[in-house]
């Protein structure tokens, strides 16, 4: 087993809160990150009532507008990948058509697959559809709905893809909602609890005094002095 600075217990601790609390923690603990690794699109829910889900990444290319011309990546040794992951996993596949989303990978078949084979979600700058008979719980963020999977096949797979500006690679620890996704360095893993925390505590302070009937520019401009940068 591959050892890494966080258990599952550390990455479930992260599912309580949505994807931009995550990226307000990360300007704290790594903020050199504070412009890069998450999605910069918009993008659409398959649910946006699920909770957010975390795990570590399975990546992958693919297209769809044209039938392969030559080689593809085996679906079936896809299959055996995903199912490696030690942890809960999240698939982040990157649709390299000219205009992503010709065609679907995702709907009822694929999100079953990939919920048995351990996948809580999936991150992609492609399509899905099949709406109403998605897996249960498998959260899909995607670039948008469609009704095909046209020529839809897989290119390759390990290798670091680019979803709507956010890089992942095999084994990064992403976290993603119906905001976007953004890709949690290993070692700020067990580091965003506390900072999130403290980031809460700060916010608390201007909202409590927005919320106040005695409110005034005076008072606000005050508490934002003592508690520091907010969002």
């Amino acid at each position: 087993m591959t050892q890494r600075p966080f258990t599952l217990a550390d990455l479930e601790a992260l599912r309580q809160w949505d994807t931009p609390t995550i990226c307000n923690g990360l300007e704290l603990v790594a903020p050199e990150r504070r412009a890069i690794g998450f999605t910069v699109e918009p993008m659409v829910a398959a649910d946006r009532k699920l909770p957010p889900i975390v795990g570590l990444a399975r990546v992958g290319t693919l297209r769809a507008r044209e039938a392969p011309r030559g080689k593809v990546a085996s679906r079936l040794d896809w299959y055996d990948y995903v199912a490696e992951a030690d942890l809960p996993s999240v698939v982040v596949l990157q649709d390299l058509d000219d205009r992503p989303g010709y065609g679907a990978f995702w709907g009822e078949v694929h999100s079953t697959v990939h919920k048995a084979l351990g996948a809580l979600g999936c991150v992609t700058n492609g399509s899905f559809r099949d709406l109403d008979m998605l897996a249960p719980g498998f959260q899909i963020i995607g670039g948008r709905i469609g009704p095909s999977h046209a020529h839809v096949h897989l290119v390759d797979f390990g290798r670091q893809v680019n979803v709507f500006g956010m890089q992942v690679a095999h084994d990064d620890v992403v976290h993603a909602d119906f905001h976007g996704a953004v890709v949690v360095p290993a070692d700020a893993v067990r580091r965003l609890p506390e900072a999130i925390d403290l980031i809460t505590r700060r916010e608390k302070v201007i909202l409590d005094v927005c919320a106040d009937p005695g409110f005034t520019a005076a008072r606000l401009r005050a508490a934002v002095q003592r508690s520091g940068e907010i969002h």
